[in-house]
């Protein structure tokens, strides 16, 4: 099912390890206006945790992850 909320910013962090995934996510996040929303494309199994355990220790919100190729995408909510 594909989502159709519109990210008004995109991180691709396809073929990144962890923590880079997360670093770059934060570093666009910090950026970013509140309320704005981030899609992240991320190769990395262990960003299936480690994004969700970011947006919940940093006051953002996940919205959605879904497959995009061999990667996923997650688009989170600017706290």
């Amino acid at each position: 099912m594909t989502c159709q909320i519109v990210a008004d910013h995109e991180v691709d962090a396809i073929g990144l390890l962890c923590p880079l995934p997360v670093l770059k996510a934060r570093k666009r996040l910090q950026q970013m206006a509140p309320g704005q929303v981030l899609r992240v494309l991320a190769s990395d199994p262990a960003a299936v945790i480690d994004i969700p355990h970011f947006c919940q220790q940093s006051g953002h919100h996940l919205l959605h992850s879904e497959a995009a190729g061999s990667a996923t995408a997650y688009l989170i909510r600017c706290g």
